[in-house]
């Protein structure tokens, strides 16, 4: 992949090579100024050229592939020429209003929101008067193509939006199916918020030689701030750690410990002063392990007591804080702790333990990073009293898995069709062969728990309970 140096400027609308009608148009919607994101990805999207684009919510992405989507459609031509797939029913809704605004100028223009969530007879009955463009999500387009309904043969530009959180939702099989109906000779364009490996492999498969646009910085150790604190003996190392909890409030944490003995230890007295906590380490059969990486990285569990053995392939992207309650025997993996936080543009917290026995790891630590590390003061002991923070999501195990043909696309429109929660208030799908986890809001899980429990997946209905 290629990857372009920009520079932050923000250009007028008019230096592109745009219609004029939709420069007329964009000029009365009081558009002028290009957002970072557009004046780095719309060039290249013009040039008809394969872009990755990392954008949060709000940084103007849908403009940027909505005017690149609209320049390339032909309208006389009534074929599906152009698919945007969305994590969510919301935001395909936004999507579709937004290019409808954008395109107003253009007559004639048909765009067709296909989602999860809502009867399938009146899309049908849409798709057969035909479209130019399809805004969907993943698992409701793949049951049209499924069932005949829907042909992508025409495609000539795909766009994953929050492809991100279509991954993190669990459509990474659905997205493939999709795919492979697509003609291979188009234009993709990608928009995520976050680069994990799933993105970059993703991308390798599906796109040719797409252009890399960063506006948020990479991750390097300037975004990860390191703090050293001093316990008085191992039995304070307990207090220590609740004072660095208390303090910062970190919404994910995990905790490395030296042994599993330990790890278990630690969780355990965590788990007593309230803390929403779990253990991970050598001596869990799988299946526990499972539903442990489901909770932790669903934002259900905050806080993970881990063995470096056990953490390897601990594939999280957004944690907030890493603690060393020992600083590891090896400094390599001491480095490799850290390294965990603070990823993907954000600003990520490494604590590290010491006590005055280990002061010669300490001086191995600062002989490997070419610095002194100075220990600072414990925060107030105050924060003890302070209520401890739950997690925002809970977790609904639903006994039904892949081998039960169950899909994210089923659960995700199952808890936000007539009457359900938002789609902003799902969180992680995660599928297993006979089980499946979804993360819904803290304060919605009794209401999702009961539509869940009450309805029925693929006609069927399911246990569900709530972790």
């Amino acid at each position: 992949m290629k990857q372009k140096e920009f520079t932050l400027s923000q250009t007028d609308f008019s230096t592109l090579n745009l219609h004029p009608a939709l420069l007329k148009n964009l000029s009365s919607l009081d558009y002028k100024v290009m957002t970072p994101i557009q004046s780095q990805s719309l060039p290249s999207i013009l040039e008809g050229k394969d872009v990755i684009a990392q954008g949060q919510t709000g940084s103007g992405k849908t403009a940027a592939f909505g005017l690149g989507l609209l320049q390339k459609l032909n309208v006389k031509w009534f074929r599906i020429q152009s698919l945007i797939l969305c994590p969510t029913r919301e935001l395909a809704d936004q999507v579709a209003k937004e290019i409808r605004r954008l395109g107003r100028s253009i007559h004639n223009i048909k765009v067709l929101i296909l989602c999860g969530g809502m009867p399938l007879g009146p899309q049908i009955g849409s798709l057969e008067h035909g479209a130019h463009i399809i805004v969907g999500t993943p698992g409701r387009i793949e049951d049209h193509l499924a069932k005949g309904t829907l042909k992508l043969d025409n495609v000539n530009l795909l766009i994953l939006d929050e492809a991100d959180r279509m991954l993190e939702m669990g459509f990474q099989s659905a997205l493939d199916a999709i795919i492979d109906q697509i003609p291979k000779k188009r234009q993709t364009l990608m928009f995520s918020a976050t680069f994990p490996k799933s993105i970059q492999s993703i991308a390798q498969q599906i796109m040719r030689q797409p252009e890399i646009i960063e506006v948020a910085s990479q991750h390097d150790n300037s975004t990860i701030q390191q703090h050293l604190f001093k316990a008085n003996d191992n039995a304070h190392r307990m207090t220590v750690i609740r004072l660095i909890l208390q303090n910062y409030h970190p919404e994910s944490s995990v905790i490395f410990c030296n042994t599993k003995l330990e790890t278990q230890e630690v969780a355990d007295k965590l788990a007593e002063h309230g803390f929403s906590v779990l253990a991970l380490h050598g001596d869990l059969e799988q299946r526990e392990r499972d539903q442990t990486l489901v909770l932790f990285s669903n934002k259900s569990v905050s806080v993970l007591v881990a063995t470096d053995v056990a953490s390897r392939g601990l594939d999280i992207d957004s944690l907030d804080m890493v603690i060393n309650y020992h600083i590891a025997r090896d400094i390599e993996v001491h480095t490799h702790r850290i390294g965990r936080t603070g990823r993907a543009g954000s600003k990520g917290m490494a604590c590290t333990l010491y006590t005055e026995k280990e002061q010669y790891k300490l001086a191995k630590l600062e002989d490997y990073l070419g610095h002194s590390i100075t220990a600072e003061e414990l925060p107030s002991s105050n924060v003890l009293r302070l209520p401890v923070e739950t997690p925002p999501m809970a977790t609904l195990q639903i006994d039904g898995g892949k081998k039960q043909k169950l899909r994210p696309g089923d659960i995700l429109g199952a808890l936000t069709g007539e009457n359900g929660i938002t789609g902003k208030q799902v969180g992680k799908i995660q599928m297993f062969p006979n089980k499946a986890y979804a993360a819904v809001s803290r304060d919605v899980a009794h209401y999702a728990l009961k539509k869940l429990a009450e309805g029925k997946l693929k006609g069927r209905s399911f246990r569900v309970r709530r972790l």
